[in-house]
């Protein structure tokens, strides 16, 4: 064998926002840490300036293990992409540029042991994956339980129309009240399905969800930032086969922990408000302040904004209140907060808590000890950070899969979801509400001892000899096993 082949390799292909991104780096971490050669593959131009700051301090941190390949991105006609979320339209042109993947991975130079790529590129992928000699697995970015949703999602379908050869009918036909998985003890009510899956008109993530949903199938594995005493029952359910037939291994490799290519440079431009958050964090009694973040591409509603400042003031608390008004941060403009709030509430904003629209280090804040409690979307990875750091969470979805994700907060204890709230972006939410559920989650004392001892079982599944580095180890092993046998 030579040298060459002794070489586990694994190529990382990710898609679009730090949703997606964060992740893919924290697992390639996994296999760098135990002696692996990584290829990283960009689609390139990314949308954020927040992606591809995250992608260039990766790359610096692991400068001998990483090699950053790009997949140039091929221009499309704009009415192919039936959407405008610019995030979507990236996922998108990436599916329609995967052709060119396989001149790239026939161009390296050590022989691949795995490929792993993202979830929205299932379908894409398959007629290059299913040719590749190495084994493909998928990174599915959100909780399991939404896992078991998509890949039940044709089961359904073809439950509702078992004599149509078409088994992908528009989603809102065949979803009734409540959906039904086996295996999981609390159905999905049909209000928290994403809202794109129920609209009447074929949109670009009914696509999506439809054209892979069958094929979950087809990966050698399925890797999800969860672990198993937080999402055990799922888990199980997904890997007893009992949610879909032949579905492959499902590996919990979570919590992924943040890692320090992600502390960001409190030298650069909007990064540098870092270092006074950490200052005035410093001078904060431990547990007293609220953080307050609804994800790094979500757009507050400027309607919505004038409450939430008030329900931060009225709460008491002093709070750190991420506020973005632009999807993509390449977009921000200076200002913008004062014009909706106005100068008077805005100064009592100032005297009580910090403001931030640039993109923090949030690992970092929930570790801090005075941070006692996260006002968060749902989104995936920032429950599973919250989780890891045992501060308590209230979600408030704004979209997509996280009304999904808050159930498993839920189910979990960790948190509180107030589901009267419906989706943030289609419902007002009063000052005096966001309050009364701030202080019930600040002041719930057997919520903080769930949460404390979640982030004890967190910190053994991702430490040495933990769940996460047994799967690492094993896959590893596999794969050498495989090259042996070649």
């Amino acid at each position: 064998m030579s040298s060459s082949e002794s070489v586990v390799h694994v190529a990382f292909l990710p898609s679009a926002g730090m949703g997606h991104l964060n992740p893919f780096l924290r697992i390639a971490t996994l296999f760098l840490r135990h002696g692996c050669k990584v290829t990283l593959i960009i689609p390139k131009p990314v949308v954020s300036l927040a992606e591809s700051n995250l992608i260039s301090r990766f790359c610096s941190s692991f400068p001998h293990q990483v090699t950053q390949v790009d997949l140039n991105l091929v221009t499309l006609d704009p009415t192919t992409h039936n959407t405008k979320d610019p995030f979507f339209i990236q996922f998108n042109t990436i599916r329609h540029s995967v052709h060119l993947l396989p001149s790239i991975l026939s161009s390296l130079s050590t022989p691949l042991s795995a490929f792993i790529y993202d979830v929205s590129l299932l379908s894409a992928l398959l007629p290059i994956t299913e040719k590749l000699s190495c084994p493909s697995y998928m990174v599915f970015t959100s909780a399991a339980r939404m896992l078991c949703f998509f890949a039940h999602l044709h089961v359904l379908a073809a439950a509702a129309n078992p004599c149509e050869e078409d088994t992908h009918p528009l989603p809102c036909s065949f979803i009734g009240d409540e959906v039904k998985i086996p295996g999981l003890a609390s159905p999905i009510p049909r209000s928290s399905v994403p809202p794109l899956i129920l609209q009447p008109s074929r949109n670009f993530f009914q696509s999506l969800a439809m054209e892979g949903s069958d094929k979950f199938t087809k990966p050698d594995g399925i890797f999800v930032n969860t672990f198993e005493e937080f999402e055990g029952e799922t888990l199980r359910a997904l890997n007893e086969g009992k949610v879909v037939k032949g579905l492959p291994p499902v590996y919990g490799v979570g919590p992924l922990i943040a890692c320090e290519f992600e502390k960001v440079d409190q030298e650069q431009g909007q990064e540098g408000c870092m270092g006074s958050i950490w200052e005035w964090l410093d001078g904060k009694s431990e547990g007293s302040v609220v953080y307050v973040c609804l994800g790094n591409r979500t757009e507050t509603r400027r309607e919505q904004i004038k409450d939430m400042a008030l329900g931060l003031l009225e709460s008491g608390y002093s709070f750190l209140w991420v506020v973005k008004l632009k999807m993509v941060d390449k977009e921000e403009e200076e200002g913008g907060l004062e014009d909706v709030l106005g100068s008077e509430l805005m100064n009592k904003v100032k005297e009580k808590g910090v403001v931030v629209k640039g993109f923090v280090d949030q690992m970092g804040i929930l570790g801090h000890p005075a941070v006692g409690g996260f006002v968060n979307h749902g989104g995936w990875n920032s429950i599973v950070e919250t989780v890891r750091q045992g501060v308590p969470i209230l979600t408030w979805p704004q979209h997509g899969d996280q009304k999904i994700t808050s159930e498993a907060v839920r189910l979990s204890g960790v948190g509180v979801w107030p589901q009267e709230w419906g989706w943030g972006t289609q419902e007002l939410v009063k000052g005096k509400e966001i309050a009364d559920r701030i202080k019930e989650m600040m002041g719930n004392k057997s919520l903080r001892v769930k949460v404390e001892e979640m982030k004890e079982a967190a910190r053994r599944a991702a430490g040495v000899g933990g769940s996460s580095e047994a799967i690492i180890q094993r896959l590893i092993k596999e794969w050498k096993n495989n090259v042996q046998v070649a």
